[in-house]
C-alpha cells in the first residue's frame, strides 16, 4: 500500500473531492512524488496520514495540485480578439445583461483583466463576472486584489494607470469598482454544477492537465452552460478537437461559439 497510487487517489478524493483520475497520471504523479519527497515522507500511505492530521499540509497539497499559473493580459493577441471581435458581438446579443464565467481563475488576474477590458466599452452594471477556483488560497489572493509590480508587467499601461493604485514600491491595489463586478467562489470543475445562461466562459491553460475524457466532458458542460450565441474562450495551449460534434462553431483561434 505504501506505493499504491490507486489507494492514494481514493483517499485524496475523500479528503478534497478532487478526482485525480481525471488528470494525466504521469504528469500529476510526478508532481505529487516531488511534493512527498520535499516533506521527507516515505510512501503514499504516510503522506495520506500527514494530509489527514495537518491542515496546513493539506492546503499546501491542494494549492500545489491545482497548478496555479496566472498573469494579467496573458497572450495579448487573444485579448485583442476578445475586445475587437467577440465583445461587440456579445454586446449586440446580450445588451446590458452580459454574464461571464472565469473558470479556474487562480489568483484573479484573469477576471480582473476581463473586467478592465469590458469596462472600457460599457457600464460596469452591464456585465457581471463569476470567478471560481478549486483552491481557497488563491481565491483569498484574488479577493484581496493586491498584486506585485512584476505581475503587471504584461498589462498595457492604459489599464495599469487607470485601474491600479500603488500601495508601496512593490505592490499595487486593484480599483474597488472592478471588485464590485466580480463574485469569487470555490468551484470544482469535475464535481460541482455549472452556472447557466452565460454569455462568455473564459477557461484558459487549465484543461491541458486533464485527461482527454475529462476535457471532453467539461467542454460539453461548458456548451450546455452557454446561452445561444455565447462564446467559450480557451487558452493558447488548448483546442477542442471535436468541437463540431459537440455543437460549437469556431469563431477564431481559441474562441468557440454556441449557435443562436
Amino acid at each position: 500500500m505504501v506505493n499504491d497510487y490507486e489507494y492514494f487517489k481514493k483517499e485524496v478524493y475523500k479528503l478534497t473531492k478532487i478526482d485525480l483520475s481525471a488528470y494525466k497520471e504521469k504528469q500529476m504523479k510526478r508532481r505529487i512524488d516531488t511534493l512527498i519527497m520535499r516533506h521527507k515522507i516515505s510512501g503514499y500511505d504516510n503522506f495520506v496520514a500527514k494530509l489527514k492530521e495537518d491542515e496546513s499540509v493539506l492546503e499546501e497539497f491542494v494549492s500545489y495540485l491545482t497548478i496555479n499559473v496566472s498573469e494579467f493580459y496573458r497572450n495579448p493577441e487573444q485579448w485583442e480578439i476578445l475586445e475587437n471581435q467577440v465583445l461587440p458581438l456579445l454586446e449586440e446579443r446580450f445588451g446590458t445583461g452580459i454574464k461571464i464565467w472565469s473558470a479556474a481563475c487562480s489568483t484573479g488576474d484573469e477576471p480582473y483583466t476581463i473586467s478592465m477590458l469590458f469596462s472600457e466599452h460599457m457600464k460596469k452594471s452591464d456585465y457581471s463576472i463569476y470567478a471560481s477556483d478549486l483552491d481557497k488560497t488563491v481565491l483569498a489572493v484574488a479577493q484581496k486584489g493586491v498584486y506585485a509590480k512584476k505581475s503587471l508587467l504584461g498589462l498595457p499601461s492604459k489599464y495599469k494607470d487607470k485601474y491600479f493604485t500603488a500601495a508601496d514600491e512593490e505592490d499595487f491595489v486593484v480599483d474597488p469598482s472592478l471588485k464590485r463586478t466580480i463574485k469569487f467562489d470555490r468551484h470544482n470543475l469535475l464535481l460541482d454544477p455549472f452556472p447557466k445562461n452565460l454569455s462568455l466562459i473564459v477557461c484558459r491553460n487549465v484543461l491541458i492537465y486533464f485527461t482527454e475524457e475529462a476535457k471532453n466532458e467539461i467542454f460539453k458542460k461548458f456548451y450546455d452552460s452557454l446561452a445561444p450565441g455565447g462564446v467559450l474562450f480557451l487558452g493558447a495551449t488548448e483546442q477542442i478537437m471535436d468541437y463540431r460534434d459537440i455543437g460549437y462553431i469556431r469563431k477564431a483561434s481559441f474562441f468557440f461559439e454556441k449557435p443562436l
